[in-house]
């Protein structure tokens, strides 16, 4: 992906498992909101993009999400004038297909990331972290396979961090979601993800177990210096 002279990302080739928790980590400007635009359709680039053997690439945004990819940003948006449940019906009315339920689906998400029983609660009213939800779970309302997080920690406080990052194993167990997570807290991804990927320059540095990858030299280099 290039902007102008700037190589933004160059020859990022991985593969994702079904059903893992995948972290991508690396400095600012290593390319990783960038690679989630490409893999969604914003951004287009050379190179191809698989998902369950048919090649997406070049698919509008709405296309790739129909097909089963759905992200989040890193900064929340809902609509504020809204109520919970009509901001999530949005996104399962964006996702649907024949045969669905919505309200049926709206209210499974919300049971599932513990909003039961704030179907009313207007979208403008809520903090930060209750904003994060909102917008994951109109996310998952659309029913992805391939569910891409960009930064959710950003922000957060310790508490927080740990009740979203429960939440993001529990959509993993519950709901069979693959999951790819951005973050700049190494022990959230080390915690949560089985394997990680390490961006620097718009390139791929390392892959591998969160073991592997913090023992890595190239990796220890990036973060800590020479």
């Amino acid at each position: 992906m290039r902007f102008g002279e700037l190589l933004a990302l160059n020859d990022v080739s991985f593969e994702l498992e079904r059903g893992e928790i995948f972290g991508i980590a690396g400095p600012n400007g290593a390319g990783k909101t960038t690679l989630f635009n490409v893999l969604t359709g914003i951004l287009r680039g050379s190179g191809e993009i698989i998902l369950d053997g048919m090649n997406v690439s070049g698919l509008r945004p709405h296309e790739i999400c129909h097909a089963g990819i759905a992200r989040t940003f890193q900064i929340p948006v809902a609509f504020p004038n809204m109520t919970l449940f009509e901001n999530l019906r949005i996104g399962a009315h964006f996702g649907a297909q024949e045969g669905r339920n919505e309200e049926e689906d709206v209210n499974k998400v919300m049971n599932l990331l513990g909003l039961e029983g704030r179907s009313e609660t207007m979208a403008g009213t809520l903090d930060l972290f209750e904003k994060k939800l909102v917008m994951l779970g109109a996310v998952l309302a659309t029913k992805p396979k391939l569910l891409l997080l960009d930064e959710p920690m950003a922000g957060l406080s310790p508490i927080e961090i740990e009740s979203l990052k429960g939440l993001v194993k529990k959509i993993n167990k519950e709901l069979g979601v693959t999951v790819v997570v951005i973050e700049h807290l190494m022990k959230v991804l080390t915690e949560t993800c089985q394997r990680l990927m390490i961006l620097h320059y718009g390139e791929k540095i390392c892959i591998g177990s969160p073991g592997e990858v913090m023992k890595d030299s190239k990796v220890i280099e990036v973060y800590l210096g020479r």
